[in-house]
């Protein structure tokens, strides 16, 4: 079956069509990210359009991190999403999937930020800052200097987790790499970087803001940098379990009969009040999310995740 948004086929559309994704798959992805980004499922086919027209250049960098962000991204649902934006976008430099390695990797890297049409970087895990950066190298060159070779010449820096954006777990007392998120180590040099923090990141929040970038359409963020249309309001207020927050109905336990009817769990230490992210209104792997599943959010997208959110758990 064809991908056709309009009445011609863009190279993109082609390149799907040949990865065996169908028009009714690619349009229900797109769908999803219209609804992500607030602009209603009228919108899929502007979001198809800006999938499938002139690919976009990326450097995705990798520093003080676990890979779980990229895994995330990776591994989602039909289509998947892996072959979808390797087939939108020019994925021109990845450490984690680039089949390069050694002096090819560094010379696909130099090719990459010298594209005349300019490159989007990506960043993903904490910047190592003590004692120079030394305790994170990529290719011989500590992440920091990595970054600082990148990220200012770049047409829009994005980071992908709670790492890149505030030093996450990296960033954990007593922090003996002085990792830090990326524009706090940037900032002097001009990067405003678009935070997508989560311990993953929704995927779909990530292609939204690409998206977003590629319409030339403006992001709005908060103070803390993070797009509003993904991060605007608290896991609390969407939360299918708020009615009984409201109710004063708290489980006692995970075990209980309570949970399993779904009550709050804010007794049993839910962050979901003080947590901004949109993981109620968009289910990971388009199944499901924490709290459905019966655990408690631990305010993994907030800029204190790890000391100021733990101990994760109330007895």
């Amino acid at each position: 079956m064809r991908i056709a948004v309009g009445l011609g086929k863009t190279d993109g559309q082609e390149r799907l069509e040949r990865q065996g994704i169908s028009r009714r798959d690619f349009m229900k992805f797109c769908t999803a990210v219209a609804v992500t980004m607030g602009l209603g499922p009228s919108m899929a086919s502007d979001v198809a359009a800006a999938l499938t027209g002139k690919r976009a250049s990326v450097v995705y960098l990798h520093c003080a991190e676990c890979t779980g962000c990229s895994e995330a991204l990776l591994r989602t649902y039909k289509p998947f999403i892996d072959t979808l934006i390797l087939d939108t976008i020019s994925l021109d430099y990845h450490e984690t999937i680039m089949a390069a390695a050694g002096e090819a990797a560094e010379e696909a890297l130099a090719k990459a930020i010298k594209n005349p049409d300019g490159y989007v970087a990506v960043v993903e895990g904490a910047i190592p800052m003590a004692d120079g950066g030394k305790y994170g190298y990529v290719g011989g060159h500590t992440m920091y200097d990595l970054c600082k070779r990148v990220l200012p010449g770049a047409k829009a820096v994005i980071t992908m987790g709670t790492c890149a954006a505030y030093g996450g777990v990296q960033a954990a007392k007593p922090n003996p790499t002085g990792a830090v998120g990326v524009n706090e180590a940037f900032a002097d040099m001009g990067v405003k970087a678009i935070n997508l923090p989560g311990c993953p990141p929704n995927p779909l929040n990530f292609v939204g803001t690409v998206v977003a970038f590629l319409q030339g359409r403006e992001i709005r963020l908060d103070e803390l940098g993070r797009p509003l249309m993904f991060f605007g309001k608290t896991v609390h207020e969407l939360c299918e379990r708020l009615p009984h927050f409201e109710a004063g109905e708290f489980a006692p336990s995970f075990d209980s009969e309570e949970a399993r009817k779904g009550w709050c769990l804010y007794d049993l230490g839910c962050k979901g009040p003080s947590t901004y992210n949109n993981c109620p209104k968009v289910l990971f792997n388009d199944t499901n999310w924490p709290v459905r599943a019966g655990h408690p959010c631990i305010g993994c997208s907030e800029p204190g995740f790890w000391d100021e959110m733990t101990p994760f758990y109330k007895n």
